[in-house]
Formats: C-alpha cells, structure tokens, sequence
C-alpha cells in the first residue's frame, strides 16, 4: 500500500505492521497492514488478509471490553483499518502470561527461575498453566528489541508512576480474564497476551490492538491437559508456530542470521492460520475484502469528516 496524505495530517509514522497517520492533535488512522514480523524483524513476504483479520479482531475485542477501561477506538471504516484518539502512550508493554509458554519457557528451560522479578515455582512443563497469571512487562523499543523489565525498574526510571502503575496493572489483569472468558466460550486458552496503554490528560485508555495473534497465544481447550500428560505439542492458534519455524531454520533476529525464503504454500499457510483464528474467536465467518487505495481513501475521508463535525 502507498503512503496516503490525508487532509489536517500532522505526522507519518510507519510501524513493523501499522501505518499511521496523526490527524490535527487528537486523531490516529491505523491502517494495518499485511507485514509480519517476528524477533522484532519484517519479514520479507506479505500475508494475504493479515491486516484485516488483525483489525477485525481487535475492533471485535476492543468492543467487548470497553466496559473494563476506555480504549481509543472510535470507527472502523474499511476492514483493514481504524480511526481512534490519539494518545501520549507510555513506553511499556503489559506481558502478562497464564501458562509457560514462548519467551517465558524459553528463560525458564535456560535455568532461570525469574522472569521480570516475578518468581517461578520449579518443575513447570512448557505451556503448564501458572498458579496465577502473572505481568512480565517490556519496554517499547523505538528500534531494536523490546527488552523484559521489573516492577521495580520500572518504579526506578519513572517510566510510570506508582498509581498509573497500580491502574495499568488493574486493568491488565481484568482484561485478561475476560479475554480468557471470551476464549473459552470458544473453545480456546487464552495463554498471554499484552496491551499497550496511552493518556488523555490524566485518563488511561487502552490502545493498539488487543487479543489478536499477533500480540496473544491461544491454545485449542480440547486434547489440551492430555497433550500436557504426554509432553505432546500443544494446539495453538497464534504467531508462535511462525517463530518456530523461523528458530527450526536458524534465524532469531540476530546480527548475521538470514530470514529464511518463504514459499508460495507457506505464505498461504500462515494467511489460513490468521483467517481460522479470525473464525474461530469471533464465531463469524471471515469475509475476504481488498479494498484499493483510493477505495480505503476515501472511506477515511468520509469518516475522518463526520467525526470533525
């Protein structure tokens, strides 16, 4: 997709997934893309439908939850994007992880017991469901990794404050449950997920998108405590089995490592994986839409102009 310029525009701001546009002082136009990233890298191919599945989600999720703590949203005009409140986002990432699972199995089978100064109890299996869900922040990295950091060091830095830090954490942990209830309606585990938050004068709303497989890990509920008895892969529906696939072929983000060619029936596997979550969260069935240029151009338009009304 080219860049657009839309009218009142004030700043550009191209994300590894997300383009977005700043509208005067206090609007945001998201236009998910269909980039895929992993180890913090975009990876060379596109996703068909990616970032329409990812909006979709999201507006759905951002929808069901508005009753727990304001979000951004405000309109979804066209499938692949969203138009919401700009806010002053706070430079953390709220991880927060019901099982042992992706990067938290990964520090764990390293022999850590620790994991952003919160404890692990020893003998966990990977993907065992922790005795409470528990918040594993990460800084937000302008460029390069976001990197795990503590309660404490995030006290420290004044990166929050203690009563934003109570509230963000308030809202993390209510936004998870029902997450997790929402799945489990469905048939899934919600794993982990994070959300990313901003302020509006003194008022905390949740931003970006929430509970998509970009930034959640889902587990098929059925089979799932026998797969866990006989130490079998679980079923899950999330970019977890992208990242595998990109470590079982040496590459992890790392300085010398070479993304991996990504064939026809892959690109497509991954785009069928996105769509069957998609499905199977919302209980709707996917609609494919691919709008041109001009098409999204002017539903934003139409859009942006109602809410400057």
């Amino acid at each position: 997709m080219e860049k657009m310029v839309f009218p009142q525009q004030t700043a550009f701001y191209k994300g590894k997934v997300r383009d977005v546009y700043t509208i005067g002082n206090d609007l945001l136009v998201m236009i998910a893309s269909n980039r895929i990233s992993a180890f913090d890298v975009i990876l060379p191919r596109p996703i068909p439908y990616k970032g329409q599945v990812l909006n979709q989600i999201a507006a759905y999720m951002l929808n069901a939850t508005a009753d727990i703590c304001p979000n951004w949203l405000l309109e979804t005009p066209a499938p692949h994007v969203a138009i919401g409140k700009k806010c002053i986002p706070f430079k953390l990432e709220m991880v927060i992880r019901g099982h042992l699972a992706g990067h938290a199995w990964r520090t764990y089978s390293s022999g850590k017991r620790t994991l952003c100064g919160v404890s692990l109890p020893e003998g966990l299996k990977e993907n065992d469901p922790l005795p409470h869900p528990i918040i594993t922040p990460a800084t937000k990295a302008e460029h390069g990794h976001d990197e795990d950091i503590s309660e404490s060091e995030i006290l420290a830095r004044g990166l929050v404050t203690e009563q934003e830090w109570e509230t963000l954490s308030s809202y993390t942990f209510h936004l998870f449950e029902r997450g997790k209830a929402i799945a489990a309606k469905r048939g899934l585990i919600l794993a982990d997920t994070k959300y990313e938050f901003g302020k509006i004068v003194d008022t905390v709303y949740l931003m970006d998108e929430i509970h998509t497989p970009d930034s959640s890990r889902y587990f098929y509920a059925d089979g799932f405590e026998e797969r866990q008895q006989k130490g079998e892969h679980q079923k899950q529906l999330s970019k977890e089995f992208v990242r595998e696939w990109l470590i079982a072929n040496h590459f992890m983000g790392k300085e010398g490592q070479q993304v991996p060619e990504m064939s026809d029936a892959w690109v497509q596997t991954i785009s069928n994986r996105y769509i069957e979550l998609y499905e199977k969260i919302t209980g709707n069935g996917f609609k494919p839409e691919q709008l041109s240029d001009e098409e999204t151009y002017s539903r934003v338009i139409t859009a942006l102009n109602r809410l400057n009304k």
